[in-house]
């Protein structure tokens, strides 16, 4: 029992050793930070304890090289006076008092190594941070405004993703609420569709619905909004036409083909006689059968419907304001009715499994045209979507 202590104090001395070496090696790199972590979470599990004594000089040290680093990047930024210094002011005021606040519940910290409490000079922080966080405020602010003086989709845009920072720090400042409204409303690209009947047929006035629908395309695209009918004040930027060229509609066909199925089967047994006539029996006494076959046949008459459509046309980009065609996608799609039913005449013992089944249907009314083209149209519809998601800015 006595080794297992010795061994177990020996584990825990050099974890304990490893640890402190990690921490110093943190400290000598300059990553301060990294070092205060290691160091609060040993002591948080004790600070008293023996092992963990040599931490709290790595923390003091840590604190005190870091506060120093970082008090001296902010009198280099502001100096400096730039829109990015003010942020980095700001987040490293919060960096400051982030450090303080992991420390101060700790204290006070006595290091028998040292022979005293640990020195931290703690700072107030409140009024610098108020006016940096102003600073870095006011910066993005103007950055916001800068970017919409422009006037371009893009720098709207920028404005609007500083807006979206700037309202992280500070939520309701000034006008920033409208000016993103504004920024999101310049930046977006407005497109109008408009779907033309070139075929001189007939088009469901449902499936054009459908296709100009487009809360039903899932594209989820935050700068392009598609139209299908004018907005006042909106200047659209792109237009798309959804050209129908071609609707091809076969006539409703009827075909029939017959065909014999035949099968030899079981029907019935005899009894197996001698040349007297008897029956013969087993070693046991029992009759011996013999089994009788029969060959049986259906005529079977397959009956096919068939109607089909073919719809065809195109979809053209347009750039409004410079008046040019930007690109073109071909889109169609076929539907095909088809309808297998059957029936016989002759011993239903001659079918097969793939008999039965068809022969299960039955005549079904063809669909009208409308409902053919309505039924291409949904294929029309995902490629026609396929063709916005790839072509979105």
């Amino acid at each position: 029992m006595k080794a297992f202590y010795l061994l177990l104090f020996t584990a825990l001395l050099s974890i304990s050793c490893n640890s402190v070496k990690r921490t110093q090696n943190f400290v000598s790199q300059g990553n301060y930070d990294e070092a205060i972590d290691l160091a609060v979470k040993k002591l948080q599990k004790d600070k008293d304890a023996k092992e963990y004594d040599a931490h709290i000089r790595l923390l003091e040290e840590a604190f005190l090289k870091a506060k120093d680093e970082n008090n001296r990047q902010i009198a280099y930024l502001k100096r400096e006076n730039s829109p990015a210094g003010a942020k980095e002011i700001y987040y490293t005021y919060l960096d400051l008092e982030a450090r303080q606040n992991l420390i101060r519940p700790l204290l006070p910290l006595y290091s028998n190594e040292m022979g005293r409490k640990a020195n931290f000079v703690f700072s107030d922080y409140s009024n610098d941070l108020l006016a940096a966080k102003d600073a870095y405020v006011g910066s993005l602010y103007q950055e916001a405004i800068v970017y919409m003086q422009r006037n371009t989709k893009e720098d709207y845009r920028s404005a609007f993703n500083v807006l979206c920072e700037l309202d992280e720090v500070q939520p309701n400042y000034k006008d920033v609420f409208q000016l993103k409204e504004d920024a999101h409303f310049q930046g977006t690209d407005f497109v109008f569709v408009t779907l033309n009947n070139h075929t001189g047929q007939f088009i469901p006035f449902r499936l054009e619905q459908d296709l100009l629908d487009f809360n039903t395309y899932g594209l989820a695209d935050f700068w392009t909004e598609y139209h299908s009918k004018r907005e006042n004040g909106i200047n659209y930027d792109f237009g798309i036409d959804l050209n129908f060229q071609t609707i091809q509609i076969s006539p409703e066909r009827i075909s029939d083909r017959q065909y014999t199925r035949r099968q030899r089967i079981q029907d019935g047994f005899d009894y197996r006689r001698d040349r007297a006539g008897n029956i013969v029996r087993d070693s046991l006494g029992n009759p011996i059968k013999i089994e009788r076959y029969k060959d049986v046949s259906a005529v079977i008459t397959v009956t096919t419907q068939q109607k089909s459509v073919f719809v065809g046309g195109t979809v053209v980009y347009k750039d409004v304001n410079r008046r040019k065609q930007l690109n073109s996608f071909p889109i169609s799609s076929e539907f095909v009715f088809e309808n297998i039913f059957a029936k016989y005449r002759g011993d239903e013992r001659a079918l097969t499994g793939d008999d039965r089944r068809i022969l299960s249907n039955y005549f079904i009314p063809f669909p009208n045209n409308e409902q053919m083209v309505f039924d291409a149209g949904t294929d029309i519809k995902e490629r026609f979507k396929e063709i916005l998601r790839d072509n979105s800015r």
